[in-house]
């Protein structure tokens, strides 16, 4: 039986996702949206930051999201982030699919983590990754333009947002430009934690 395709982000309480210069990924803004997942324990042993970390809810939804996806699809712009930023053991440990028009050779690195470069759009790398995860999930990784190719698409079943307080004012919103008229969301589950909150929605037709 083949598994959900989804998405998993941490979003800002006026809808941004990321800052819209790349080289402001890992600006203060950007870190205090993701300052809920750094202390995680699994978080911390999957990067190799150190011994320690906490335990609780927030940590079991990260050690889930990742032993949930059995490969991932990303866009090139994530890619090029990541490629300056994740250690040499990528923290995927999957096959990842990076929908691009470069022409490159698989990237193999060290832990599990191979990058494909596919060049002819969503549908095909998603089909490649499908076939990759088996019975596993497929988590669009990112960044934001590709989630809402692939939500416009109609190929989510479902995504998760963690909800940081804290606010962009500017940036890449998650749903600038969504089809809002043929997406309909059913939520799941709604979860606060300490940092954030863990809101679930399974994606439907309208």
């Amino acid at each position: 039986m083949a598994g959900k395709v989804f998405f998993s982000v941490s979003m800002s309480l006026d809808g941004f996702i990321a800052p819209e210069s790349p080289e402001e990924l890992m600006g203060r803004q950007w870190v205090e949206l993701q300052r809920w997942v750094f202390p995680q324990r699994f978080f911390r042993e999957r990067l190799k930051l150190g011994s320690g970390g906490e335990e609780g809810r927030d940590n079991d939804i990260v050690r889930e999201t990742f032993e949930r996806t059995g490969a991932s699809v990303m866009g090139k712009r994530m890619f090029d982030a990541g490629e300056q930023a994740w250690p040499a053991e990528a923290p995927f440990r999957t096959p990842v699919f990076v929908v691009t028009h470069e022409k490159r050779d698989p990237w193999e690195r060290p832990g599990g983590t191979t990058f494909h470069f596919v060049n002819d759009g969503i549908e095909p790398a998603l089909e490649r990754a499908r076939e990759a995860a088996g019975d596993g999930d497929v988590r669009i990784a990112g960044g934001g333009t590709t989630i809402l190719e692939h939500l416009n698409a109609g190929l989510v079943d479902e995504f998760s947002i963690a909800l940081a307080p804290v606010l962009f004012g500017s940036g890449i919103r998650l749903f600038e430009g969504v089809d809002a008229a043929g997406v309909a969301l059913e939520q799941v589950r709604a979860e606060p934690t300490q940092r954030v909150t863990h809101l679930t929605y399974a994606v439907r037709e309208r």
